[in-house]
C-alpha cells in the first residue's frame, strides 16, 4: 500500500473495526516479542471466527483515546522485519504476519502488522497455547471456540475422519519413531529430548495432532499406518507409483506408511551430480540432478492436497529431464502463482486435519511457503522454475525440471547471485517462451522438409509416367536434384514398390506400379 493508502487505511481501522480483530498499542523498542505472538495466536483465532480474511496488531495508536502517539519499536527496518521469522518459530502450525507496513504520519510513527486468519479447522497457539479475545483483553481460547474452529472441516474432512476398530498396534512402530524425531527436531526449543521420549504413543500422537481425541484418524493411517492397515481406509486407495519413463522403463507402488515410503520413492529416482561451467572459470560448480528439500515438498504436497474420494493414486513419473508429480483434485485456493512470492497464506485445505499432522511432523509447510520455497530451491541450483499443468479436469500437475535447457537463463543465474526471485521469474519466462519459439521453429523446419520431400516423390512419379524412358541426367534438370539426389529418391520410391525398372539401365525403362502418382 502506498503512503495515503496506508493512512485512509488506518483511519478506517480506527473508526469502523471490531475491537476483536484489532489491537492498538503505543509499544516502545522493548515491547515484549512474547506478548506479540500471544495477540498473534489471539487476532489469528477471532478472524478466522468472524470469518475475516485477516487482523490488524497497530503499533503507535493510544488504545484508549484512538489518536496517533507514535512508536519506537524497532526502529531499524531489518529488525522490524525479523519479527515475522520470531513469530514463525513458536506458533503453531508455524504462522505469521502476512505484511508489516510502516507509516510516517505528521503525528508520529506507526506500524502495521498483518494478520492472516487462521485456516478453516485449524487454531493457531503461541508456545503451546491457544489465545482469543473478550472484549478488548487477551484471554485463553475457550472449549467452546476451539471446538467451534476444530469442527468447521471435520464433517466434509475426509482425512479427520475417526476410523472404527483401529488401534495403536496398527500403526508402524518405525513410523512412530520417525515422526517423534520430526516433532523434537521442529519443536526443539519448546520440548527436550527427554521429555518427549517420556510420552508414551498414545500421548505423543494427540500432542502432534496425528489423532483426534485420542482416536485413529485416517489421517493417522496414511501417514504411520502398517501396510495392511490400508483396509480400514478401503475403498480410498493410498498409494503411490513411481514410473520411469524413457529408453528404459519401470515402475514400482509404495503403500503405507507414507511417511516412511515417501523417502523410499525418493531413492529410487536417479539422482547424480551435474556441472555447469561458470563464465571467466576454470572450476566447474557440481550440483545434483533433483535437490532433496525441492522433491520430498512436491510429493509432500501431493500426499496432503489429494483428494482420496476419487480413488485415484498419486503418480511420480521420472523422465530423463525431469519430474512430473500428479495428484487427483483441483488446485484448492486461488492459483500457484500467487503463491510464489510467499505472502499468500491459504486459508482452506481440502484435508485439514491431515495437512496440520503433516505440518507438525514437518512434511510440509502450512504458511503456503512450499510453492516458494521450490521456486527458490530450483533457482539456487540455476535450473529452470517448477511448471503447473491444469489441463486435465480435477488434477494437478507439477514438473520439476532437472537440465539446463537454456544455457544463457542458468549463466545468468550463476553469474548474478542477486537477482531478486522477481527477476528470476521473468527470466524464466523468458527462457522458456525462447526454447517454444526454437521448437516451433525446429518442427516446422522439419515438417518442411517432409513436404519437400514427398513433393519430390511425386513429381518424380509424375515425370516417371510422362516419359518412362527418361534420363536421370533430364530428372536431375527438371527437379533440381543432384545425381545423388535423384539416386537416393529412386531408391526410396523402389523400397515402397512405387516404381520397378524394367530392362537394362541403358535400353530399359521405368514403371509406376498401378499407374499411381501419390507417394
Amino acid at each position: 500500500m502506498t503512503p495515503r493508502e496506508l493512512e485512509t487505511f488506518l483511519a478506517n481501522l480506527i473508526a469502523d473495526w471490531e475491537n476483536e480483530i484489532v489491537e492498538f498499542k503505543e509499544a516502545d523498542d522493548n515491547y515484549s516479542t512474547d506478548k506479540i505472538g500471544k495477540y498473534f495466536s489471539a487476532l489469528s483465532n477471532e478472524a478466522n471466527l468472524r470469518d475475516q480474511e485477516n487482523a490488524w496488531l497497530v503499533f503507535g495508536v493510544q488504545n484508549s483515546t484512538r489518536t496517533v502517539a507514535g512508536t519506537t519499536y524497532r526502529m531499524e527496518r531489518d529488525r522490524l522485519q525479523n519479527t515475522k521469522m520470531q513469530i514463525a518459530d513458536d506458533t503453531e502450525p508455524s504462522i505469521t504476519f502476512r505484511n508489516v507496513y510502516e507509516l510516517d504520519s505528521p503525528l508520529g510513527r506507526v506500524v502495521l502488522f498483518e494478520i492472516p486468519s487462521a485456516p478453516k479447522g485449524i487454531p493457531i497457539s503461541w508456545k503451546g497455547h491457544y489465545y482469543a479475545r473478550a472484549g478488548e483483553s487477551l484471554v485463553a481460547l475457550g472449549i467452546d471456540k476451539l471446538d467451534e474452529i476444530r469442527r468447521q472441516t471435520l464433517s466434509l474432512d475426509w482425512s479427520a475422519q475417526v476410523l472404527s476398530g483401529s488401534v495403536i498396534s496398527d500403526l508402524d512402530p518405525e513410523a512412530i519413531q520417525k515422526a517423534k524425531r520430526a516433532f523434537l527436531e521442529k519443536y526443539s526449543n519448546r520440548f527436550t529430548t527427554e521429555e518427549i521420549n517420556a510420552w508414551t504413543d498414545r500421548v505423543f500422537l494427540e500432542r502432534a495432532h496425528l489423532t483426534l481425541n485420542r482416536q485413529i484418524t485416517r489421517a493417522t493411517v496414511v501417514l504411520l499406518g502398517k501396510p495392511e492397515s490400508a483396509r480400514f481406509l478401503s475403498p480410498y486407495p493410498a498409494q503411490i507409483t513411481w514410473k520411469l519413463a524413457g529408453n528404459e522403463r519401470a515402475y514400482e507402488h509404495f503403500s503405507l506408511p507414507f511417511l516412511l515410503t515417501s523417502t523410499l520413492l525418493y531413492q529410487k529416482i536417479r539422482n547424480f551430480q551435474m556441472r555447469i561451467l561458470p563464465e571467466k572459470s576454470l572450476l566447474a560448480v557440481e550440483i545434483p540432478k533433483y535437490d532433496q528439500k525441492v522433491t520430498m515438498e512436491a510429493l509432500h504436497n501431493c500426499i496432503a492436497h489429494q483428494d482420496y474420494t476419487r480413488n485415484g493414486r498419486i503418480l511420480v513419473t521420472e523422465y530423463p529431464d525431469r519430474l512430473v508429480f500428479e495428484n487427483e483434485g483441483t488446485f484448492m485456493e486461488g492459483s500457484p502463482e500467487e503463491y510464489v512470492s510467499g505472502d499468500k497464506t491459504p486459508r482452506r485445505y481440502r484435508n485439514s486435519f491431515l495437512a496440520q499432522a503433516m505440518s507438525e511432523i514437518n512434511m510440509i509447510d502450512t504458511m503456503g511457503y512450499g510453492i516458494h520455497s521450490m521456486n527458490v530451491g530450483q533457482a539456487r541450483r540455476y535450473l529452470p522454475l517448477p511448471d503447473y499443468d491444469f489441463n486435465e479436469p480435477n488434477a494437478v500437475k507439477l514438473t520439476l525440471y532437472s537440465t539446463f535447457s537454456d544455457s544463457d537463463y542458468s549463466s545468468t543465474l550463476l553469474n548474478n547471485k542477486n537477482l531478486s526471485l522477481i527477476e528470476i521469474i521473468e527470466l524464466d519466462k523468458e527462457s522458456k517462451a525462447k526454447i517454444q519459439l526454437q521448437e516451433t521453429r525446429e518442427e516446422t523446419t522439419v515438417k518442411t522438409k517432409v513436404k519437400t520431400k514427398v513433393k519430390t516423390k511425386v513429381k518424380m512419379i509424375e515425370l516417371l509416367t510422362q516419359k518412362p524412358d527418361i534420363t536421370r541426367e533430364e530428372l536431375s534438370k527438371f527437379l533440381g536434384l543432384t545425381i545423388d539426389g535423384i539416386d537416393w529418391n529412386i531408391r526410396q520410391l523402389k523400397k515402397i514398390g512405387k516404381i520397378k525398372r524394367i530392362g537394362s539401365d541403358k535400353d530399359g525403362y521405368w514403371e509406376v506400379v498401378s499407374g499411381e502418382t501419390q507417394v
